[in-house]
């Protein structure tokens, strides 16, 4: 076999293992940063797959990404859920950290809602706060699409003039604005970590104009963009970046942070997540 048929045939394998233990074709998928997995329970009729379970998926070796698919109705809406995913630092190849994306992608959801947990960039960000992501900076030095396309996902080059969704960015807005939460707007930067930045590269990335700074996220928004589905993006900002507090980064307040920042992403998305229902041929 191709490697081309290979990467879709393992989609394929892997759509086909979810089906024979769930029958919710989801129109809505989320994957949960580090700390935010608790968002699924919200989840009802559920049916919950360990990752180790779907074929070509691996365990998660991360702390606050417990490695389960959960797939049931969410507020009405029929939505799969990801807790945890799996990073460039880990060493997987990008085919792998993206791997979930496409599978999730293939079940076939409309809209992708992607979380994160991301140190605050901007000096206005606290702890806790909720970033909506509007545009995002690759510089992880990599990309998903690198290598021969895979024609059967989508183009060789795909359009990311708009990688996150307006449509999807007013809703969330709107939808902040009516529940009185508070939200950010801006951009977030992937790097490829593990190691946290340096003030030095926190005052680099603020003159590029990043206001929050991650270690994911971006492969899957192009992977998904790639397979022509609507992206929405929120960061959790769970701690202001190296340089503008005098305190150590630990992922035990990333953890901690974003476990706060959970409950308001919560209320957010049971709000948001009925609205942003994408049916083009209704």
């Amino acid at each position: 076999m191709s490697p081309k048929t290979t990467i879709y045939e393992k989609i394929r394998q892997a759509v086909e293992a979810i089906g024979s233990r769930s029958k919710v074709t989801p129109e809505i998928g989320v994957i949960l940063g580090s700390g935010l997995g608790e968002v699924a329970q919200a989840c009802e009729n559920s049916v919950t797959i360990p990752y180790t379970d779907i074929p070509h998926f691996h365990g998660t070796s991360v702390e606050g990404h417990s490695g389960f698919m959960v797939l049931g109705t969410f507020k009405g809406v029929p939505s799969v859920f990801l807790q945890g995913r799996f990073h460039y630092y880990e060493g997987y190849p990008m085919e792998d950290v993206v791997f979930p994306t496409r599978t999730v992608c293939g079940l076939g959801v409309q809209t992708l809602v992607l979380t994160n947990a991301a140190g605050g960039v901007n000096t206005r960000y606290r702890p806790a706060d909720l970033m909506i992501i509007e545009d995002h900076l690759n510089l992880m030095g990599d990309n998903p699409l690198k290598g021969p396309n895979l024609a059967q996902l989508g183009p060789r080059f795909p359009d990311l003039s708009e990688a996150y969704s307006k449509t999807c960015i007013e809703i969330i807005q709107d939808t902040a604005k009516s529940l009185d939460i508070a939200v950010h707007q801006g951009v977030y930067a992937g790097l490829l970590g593990p190691t946290y930045e340096t003030p030095a590269e926190v005052r680099m990335l603020r003159t590029l104009g990043a206001d929050a700074v991650g270690m994911s996220t971006v492969p899957e928004a192009i992977a998904a963009n790639h397979l022509g589905v609507r992206v929405a993006g929120i960061s959790c900002i769970t701690n202001v970046a190296a340089g503008l507090s005098s305190q150590k980064l630990t992922h035990q307040e990333v953890i901690d942070n974003s476990r706060l920042a959970a409950s308001k992403l919560t209320r957010l998305l049971e709000a948001a997540i009925p609205r942003m229902v994408h049916r083009p041929n209704a």
